[in-house]
């Protein structure tokens, strides 16, 4: 897996000054976030506060002060004709002037403020598909919890924010997983792909805390999963919360990096959704 963001920023802050742009708060139409954020270094920037003339009047401010120049922690921004800018909105842009002696702390303010945001997804099944959606949302505001009843089938090294565990049976693992998560349910066996959705829709029921449970599959696939969760005493009112296929409509294409971008956008529609 490529470097965070969060990784590239705290690794070069230990080694040269910087300044950190954070948007502080936001009125109406505006490129990114209360959040997001940008370090400025002499030669170098890192991460990003929404580009085009906003950016770059953040970014003469900074090496302003990384230059010695007092400046004022906060600057208010309207993205209007001054600026070139047709979002319309108001940005309040804070400016933070750090030393190598910040790096650590940097990085814990920055994970902390980066899980808050993060959705929370559960992807049973460690295949070639499961392998790709992992690599899709590991840049991604998701944390993943990812099972498989086989141990060795996970990377050796991956983002924090990406768990793995080993249950068996699988379906064991859907009691424990966080509340609000959305479940992509995609193992090596369909009898192991039962079990897990049987274990989801019972959870809902239960708990009535996973909002999405998706099935890798064709309808087909979906219309024989149906008639034996029926047989298992769910009904149709249950059943509708499972989604098959997965993955957004109108993307072609079975290879598993095409699935896995089709299925991150559903994600990412379902946290715009939250």
């Amino acid at each position: 897996m490529p470097p965070s963001l969060i990784d590239a920023v705290v690794e070069r802050l230990a080694r040269e000054p910087a300044v950190l742009v954070s948007v502080a708060s936001t009125q109406g139409s505006v490129p990114r976030e209360a959040g997001a954020w940008m370090g400025v270094f002499a030669d170098a920037l890192v991460g990003t506060v929404g580009g085009g003339h906003l950016e770059h009047e953040a970014i003469a401010i900074a090496r302003r002060a990384l230059y010695g120049e007092s400046i004022n922690a906060l600057h208010r921004f309207a993205l209007g004709p001054s600026l070139g800018q047709c979002c319309g909105g108001v940005v309040h842009l804070h400016f933070e002037h750090l030393q190598p002696t910040d790096a650590v702390v940097l990085r814990a303010r920055l994970e902390v403020a980066a899980d808050a945001r993060r959705m929370p997804v559960a992807l049973f099944g460690g295949g070639h598909v499961g392998h790709a959606i992992v690599r899709a949302l590991a840049p991604l505001p998701v944390r993943v919890h990812w099972i498989d009843s086989r141990d060795e089938v996970f990377p050796s090294a991956l983002p924090r924010w990406i768990v793995t565990e080993h249950s068996a049976p699988v379906q064991a693992a859907v009691a424990g997983l966080d509340a609000a998560s959305r479940v992509l349910v995609m193992s090596f066996s369909h009898a192991e792909d039962l079990d897990v959705v049987a274990a989801c829709l019972q959870r809902r029921r239960e708990r009535a805390d996973l909002p999405f449970v998706g099935l890798i599959g064709s309808k087909s696939k979906w219309a024989s999963f149906r008639h034996r969760l029926e047989a298992r005493g769910f009904t149709e009112a249950e059943l509708a919360h499972v989604t098959c296929p997965i993955g957004v409509a109108g993307v072609v294409g079975k290879e598993p990096e095409v699935i896995a971008a089709a299925v991150a956008a559903q994600l990412l529609q379902l946290r715009g959704a939250q």
